[in-house]
């Protein structure tokens, strides 16, 4: 049978996709790496079909194998008898910790089918959050920017785990980047902060990130054109705030 790696979404649960609902529904048991993950899968099946695995909090790899293997190990009886899944925030293939499973079973249980359910990472979802359009033909980077760290180059970049806010945020001014910050973006879990202001995510959390873009970047779009003919010809444009009488 098959091993589902099913995408929740940022953390909203309306945000899953339709086939990972499907899937959730369809499967004897839903694997959660976490709490937060567990939260969004239990509000799609009962906690009844939730099994829980055990990560510990460390950079030691020799701890992180181990912990892999022991999950892979109980898994896979289950994928064998029938349909699993095992859930992550975001898309399982979008640093996520679901790479680590499959390649455990890869190497220790080569016989358990694989498929992948993709969902919307807080990586796209950031545009619709902090109202940033990235235009068709714009550069893009996913950089990582945990403890402070500033990456530099790109025109625009997506930061992730930034968990030094103030620190990454001095460092992008002077490197000439203009930054906004979004935290816990679509999550039930915690306050959703959006903030130019990097003083207003300041403490530490791991679900923070920034989209930085080099200051006097121009862009020209064809549609641009509209709004400057509508007000060369004294028309109202869409972002035009209007008031409105009484009649």
């Amino acid at each position: 049978m098959t091993l589902y790696g099913v995408g929740l979404g940022p953390g909203d649960p309306d945000l899953i996709s339709v086939r990972g609902r499907e899937i959730l529904d369809g499967v004897d048991v839903v694997y959660s790496p976490g709490r937060l993950s567990r939260a969004v899968a239990t509000e799609h099946v009962p906690e009844s079909r939730i099994g829980d695995l055990d990560f510990p909090m460390t950079s030691d790899e020799e701890r992180l194998r181990e912990a892999w293997k022991e999950a892979a190990a109980e898994i896979a009886p289950e994928a064998r008898a029938g349909d699993a899944a095992f859930v992550t925030l975001g898309d399982p293939n979008v640093y996520s910790t679901f790479g680590h499973l499959r390649r455990t079973l890869d190497a220790f249980h080569p016989d358990i089918d694989v498929e992948v359910v993709p969902g919307i990472s807080a990586m796209t979802a950031f545009a619709t959050a902090l109202k940033v359009e990235v235009e068709a033909g714009a550069g893009l980077a996913l950089r990582e920017a945990a403890g402070g760290h500033a990456p530099t180059g790109p025109d625009r970049m997506i930061l992730f785990k930034v968990t030094d806010a103030p620190e990454t945020a001095r460092k992008l001014d002077r490197a000439g980047y203009d930054v906004r910050f979004g935290r816990r973006l679509f999550m039930d879990a915690g306050e959703t902060v959006i903030a130019d202001d990097a003083e207003a995510v300041a403490d530490r959390d791991y679900y923070t990130l920034a989209y930085a873009k080099r200051r006097g970047l121009e862009t020209s779009r064809a549609t641009d054109e509209f709004a400057a003919d509508a007000d060369a010809n004294g028309r109202v444009s869409a972002t035009t705030d209007v008031e409105v009488g009484d009649d």
